[in-house]
């Protein structure tokens, strides 16, 4: 077996064994239902999102008060929906994001709705003129460095990933082009990955990123071939910044590294953590660190000599194994 197989294997090895860790940074959410065109699809959207809201509040720990909602009807529910889906009010708010949360905050993005593809542009349909993927990537430049989830559940939203791409972002979108335009179904399967139970592939008790999309591709093509019809979406996931996304995940080489550890989680409101002591806070705070480590460093593989890559790769793994050893004797297991 050479090297890097076995740095693969040992990666994959450690990982079946870590413990659920806490993470040091606060999950904020960021809800958007674009224009229904249709009543059917408005209160579809409008279903999925609410589904979202109330997983990530009951079943993941997210404060309701960490959740903004924006949609094209406040009436479906004024007590959730704050204002309409806007641009005006988009741009307002990820700004108030920007200003608000703490460094080590993350915000994830979720928009159900529509998307059209014209003249090489995509779009996302929203109240008044709609969105294009670089006035997101404006938007989004205001909260510098922190880790983004961004994920485009409408036809045509394939050109996000490669506006959006960057550092310490993960990228989904429904299709994997602006021309696959009929109505999707991968928003409904992302979230009920994390509403249901079925995604937690490792189980560790938690839905990443990564989890969330491999069951959403799963039950879309399941869902595809029940029906007998020809698969017209192929949702497609980025986070090492190169600009291209990918449907076969390898998460220890290429797309997936960053996406396996992004969860919907809070320090301050999650189940059980205010009973943890602080110095085994300490201790999950530390591993959190390294595998941001390991994140970054497979994000910069194809930058660095290969010894260089697996010299330092290793190094981690060795890291991350003594941390998870620490963790283990401090919680008594």
């Amino acid at each position: 077996m050479n090297r890097g197989a076995w740095l693969a294997g040992a990666a994959l090895g450690i990982a079946a064994l870590l413990p659920p860790a806490l993470h040091a940074q606060n999950t904020h959410v960021l809800l958007i239902s674009g224009l229904g065109g249709d009543p059917e699809y408005t209160e579809a959207f409008h279903g999925w999102l609410s589904r979202f809201a109330d997983a990530a509040t009951e079943q993941h720990g997210v404060p309701a008060a960490r959740i903004t909602y924006l949609g094209e009807r406040t009436e479906l529910d004024p007590t959730r929906i704050r204002a309409r889906s806007t641009g005006d009010n988009i741009r307002t708010v990820l700004a108030e994001l920007g200003g608000s949360m703490a460094p080590r905050d993350e915000l994830v993005v979720l928009l159900a709705g529509h998307g059209t593809f014209r003249d090489g542009t995509a779009r996302f349909n929203i109240p008044g003129p709609d969105l294009t993927p670089d006035e997101w990537s404006a938007m989004l430049s205001g909260l510098g460095d922190r880790r983004v989830t961004f994920v485009n559940t409408a036809s045509a939203s394939g050109p996000f990933i490669e506006a959006l791409s960057g550092p310490n972002r993960t990228i989904i979108t429904a299709t994997r082009t602006g021309r696959e335009r009929n109505l999707t179904r991968f928003g409904l399967h992302f979230v009920d990955a994390f509403a249901n139970e079925g995604a937690d592939v490792d189980r560790d008790a938690r839905i990443s990123m990564l989890e969330a999309f491999g069951y959403a591709l799963r039950e879309v093509e399941r869902q595809y071939e029940g029906d007998n019809q020809l698969l017209t979406e192929h949702a497609m996931l980025d986070d090492n910044g190169d600009g291209e996304g990918s449907r076969d995940l390898d998460d220890f080489d290429g797309d997936g590294a960053l996406a396996r550890t992004v969860f919907l989680s809070s320090v301050a409101g999650g189940a059980g953590e205010a009973a943890v002591p602080p110095a085994l806070r300490a201790l999950y705070e530390e591993k959190a660190e390294i595998e941001a480590r390991i994140a970054e460093l497979r994000r910069v593989k194809a930058q660095l000599p290969i010894e260089r890559y697996e010299d330092e790769l290793e190094a981690l793994l060795v890291e991350l194994a003594l941390k998870n050893r620490e963790i283990r004797a401090a919680e008594g297991s």
